[in-house]
């Protein structure tokens, strides 16, 4: 421990000093979601007029780096961020963020075949007896990329729960070039969303695909959290764990009983992730907790190993189906909202899984900024809107009105489908659109 010390000493830099490592055409990494290098980032938006062509990367940032922001001539620094969220998405519509597309699995792959850093700047929680900076709520990509950077810089923040692995789960201190004490800040939470009837009604609709031994993967939003608290008051039992994101909803299923792990094939009786989000609860149950195991996204998304698990039950979210069946997630129109993330992983995990179930869950309509209620199930998909769940994967859909499954399904009767779970209001429109594409939707199939 004495030599960790005295590596640690050597090592230590203010943000300051720290700032000062960066040349112009320099590659950085920031560590991702709410694992944010706050003291650095100051110091470095503090100079970023003196350099030019900082080119930032990271993944779903939960604050918008200052070091953007403080770019008012938009010609010093740009972030490019593999998955939007809320910060980088309003940064996208200031022309100060771009979108890194990816499918999330071969994320670290990428980075070792493709890309490099030059210094990676990544939030950690304080060093341990062992000499090891935790990477906390945090794996996805962050130990691919710093295999693949310069400069290693840890910022500690007392903070960061300490999160055991799996592996990739931390740096040792003989791979850190530098060490900034940060400031300490909370983590950024994400409170749970507002319940709307909707939401409940899919839940509902949800919870009968849902048997005991089932694996589940769980997002971001109202819906999973609905499912969540369904599942906690129903009579399931020996459920498992494996999803990318970690959220409050897991916390009360674990102590409701319902995640065991006992039927899963890998990582038996572990709830698996690779990041996790939510609020101070969520932290301070996975600090030093054996039950939860921390991997890099190269694992957790692999569709090979999720496969592995029995009756993996995978709910995701969409922006539109078009009556194709191709399922967008990503943006409306060209109008950029998240991304790609996880979704494809597990639909094709889940379909190979022995019960398995590949959700896309979206409500049937939605609420213009006019007013005006505008229908989620299209005929086709708006002029630039990406597709992300393309008709030859998709699984199964899931509004309000019901659930289909379209694999082995023609393009009518995916269309009769679809159609049979829209809005009501809108049905008889999308049954004349729909034969006017050649789709051949037979009205007498559809309630």
């Amino acid at each position: 421990m004495k030599t960790f010390l005295d590596d640690y000493k050597s090592k230590l830099l203010t943000a300051d000093e720290a700032a000062k490592l960066v040349k112009s055409g320099d590659k950085i990494y920031y560590s991702e979601f709410s694992l944010f290098p706050e003291a650095f980032d100051e110091a470095l938006a503090s100079r970023i007029t003196e350099l030019s062509d900082i080119y930032l990367s990271t993944t779903a940032a939960t604050k918008a780096p200052q070091v953007v922001i403080n770019d008012k001539e938009k010609k010093h620094v740009k972030l490019h961020d593999w998955h939007f969220g809320l910060a980088s998405r309003k940064l996208h519509t200031m022309g100060l963020a771009s979108y890194m597309p990816i499918t999330y699995h071969q994320g670290p792959r990428i980075l070792r075949k493709y890309l490099s850093s030059d210094i990676a700047i990544v939030a950690t929680a304080p060093m341990d007896n062992s000499g090891y900076f935790n990477f906390g709520i945090s794996n996805s990509v962050c130990g691919a990329t710093l295999s693949k950077s310069k400069k290693i810089v840890v910022e500690i923040n007392e903070d960061v729960p300490y999160c055991l692995g799996g592996n990739f789960e931390s740096v040792h201190i003989s791979q850190v070039d530098n060490i900034i004490e940060g400031k300490n800040s909370p983590l950024a939470q994400i409170p749970n969303m507002e319940m709307e009837d909707v939401d409940h009604t899919i839940a509902n609709i949800i919870m009968n695909e849902i048997q005991d031994g089932a694996t589940l993967q769980l997002g971001i939003g109202a819906l999973p959290n609905i499912v969540g608290l369904l599942i906690a008051e129903s009579d399931l039992k020996d459920l498992g764990f494996h999803s990318e994101m970690l959220t409050d909803s897991c916390v009360d299923l674990y102590e409701a009983g319902k995640f065991t792990g006992s039927k899963k094939q890998v990582d038996h009786f572990k709830m698996a992730y690779t990041f996790a989000l939510g609020t101070k609860k969520l932290y301070d149950f996975l600090h030093y907790n054996p039950t939860c195991a921390s991997y890099p996204v190269n694992y957790i998304n692999d569709p090979r190993i999720i496969a592995l698990n029995p009756k993996v039950v995978s709910i995701n979210n969409a922006l539109e189906v078009d009556l194709f069946s191709q399922v967008s997630s990503e943006t409306v129109g060209t109008r950029h909202i998240s991304g790609t993330g996880g979704q494809l992983d597990f639909i094709l995990g889940a379909f190979n899984s022995v019960g398995g179930k590949g959700i896309i869950a979206l409500s049937s309509t939605f609420t213009d900024k006019n007013g005006n209620m505008k229908s989620r199930i299209v005929p086709a998909l708006a002029a630039g809107s990406v597709v992300t769940t393309p008709r030859s994967l998709v699984h199964y859909i899931v509004t309000e009105y019901g659930i289909v499954m379209l694999k082995g399904k023609s393009t009518w009767e995916r269309a009769e489908d679809l159609i049979s779970i829209a809005h009501p209001d809108f049905r008889d429109d999308l049954i004349k659109e729909a034969n006017n594409m050649n789709l051949w939707v037979r009205s007498n199939k559809i309630p």
